[in-house]
């Protein structure tokens, strides 16, 4: 096996991991903050054990660093918290396939950042994204816990487009590592008041699912990710990672019996369609 090869086979990995964490909102019966709290405790760990052992420095340059890495950690307990809301709230497919409409904020979200263009071409995909959307919900009622899954898991991935845009501001900066390390390190300090606030009372697996879920569901796949992307094109990794959602569906559908309706396949692959055309596009554009 050569090393594209290789780099290939680690991006699927990482996916089909990403896919598969999803399901955890549903297996352990914790509030999504204290799930995601320790999530981001145990993935910090790993990742600060993985940088001792590459013996990369963890210091910034700059104190205003430290301050944009904190709000990293911020954005990234919203988004983790708001995706297992989202979950908990629906299922795992809504979860999944109502995240996934991120790129298409960044779409308009990035020219803000790094002065680039918005095209009417951008606009369209975004407005048959939302008619996905729609698809997937039966009926919007704000009291309806379907509907309220689908927003939670919008703002997941609005929340996690502002995260994607400031960590391509700061990966030029600093190793992915390290960034992943601070968003991890300060999500899980920003969600420790939880603890007092909603008392969990935690099983005997909780713990151990809380581990797999930190070291193998998020430091390791995210490690492997980062690892691909050494000798494969972004673009090549963005189409991979349309596979995501599928993963979650397939095996919430096997695991927990969450089996999707027609509605929900049907919004779903309008959705993830519009993202691949999307990813697709962006990176041809940015080859010109």
């Amino acid at each position: 096996m050569n090393a594209k090869q290789r780099s290939l086979l680690e991006i699927h990995l990482a996916v089909f991991l990403f896919g598969l964490s999803g399901l955890f909102g549903k297996i352990l019966a914790l509030p999504a903050m204290i799930i995601v709290l320790g999530r981001a405790f145990f993935a910090s760990a790993f990742l600060f054990i993985l940088l001792l052992y590459l013996k990369k420095t963890i210091k910034l340059e700059q104190q205003k660093d430290y301050a944009f890495m904190l709000l990293i950690g911020m954005l990234l307990a919203i988004h983790w918290s708001t995706f297992f809301l989202s979950i908990q709230m629906s299922t795992v497919a809504i979860g999944l396939l109502t995240f996934s409409t991120f790129p298409l904020f960044v779409t308009f979200i990035e020219p803000c950042f790094f002065k680039e263009k918005i095209l009417v071409s951008d606009i369209v995909t975004v407005i048959i994204t939302f008619l996905g959307v729609i698809l997937v919900i039966p009926e919007f009622e704000v009291g309806n816990h379907l509907t309220q899954g689908v927003l939670w898991g919008i703002t997941s991935g609005f929340t996690y487009a502002l995260l994607s845009i400031l960590n391509r501001k700061y990966v030029k900066k600093y190793s992915s590592t390290v960034v992943a390390f601070y968003g991890q390190f300060n999500a899980a300090i920003i969600l420790i008041p939880f603890l007092f606030l909603q008392k969990p009372v935690f099983q005997p697996n909780d713990i151990l699912l809380l581990l797999i879920l930190g070291f193998v569901f998020t430091g390791i796949s995210h490690s492997l990710f980062i690892k691909g992307l050494r000798n494969i094109k972004t673009q090549t990794a963005g189409v991979i990672s349309c596979l995501e959602p599928l993963y979650g569906i397939i095996f919430a559908a096997f695991l927990l019996g969450e089996i999707p309706t027609l509605r929900e396949i049907a919004g779903g692959s309008v959705i993830l369609g519009t993202v691949l055309y999307s990813t697709v596009k962006f990176s041809q554009y940015n080859r010109q």
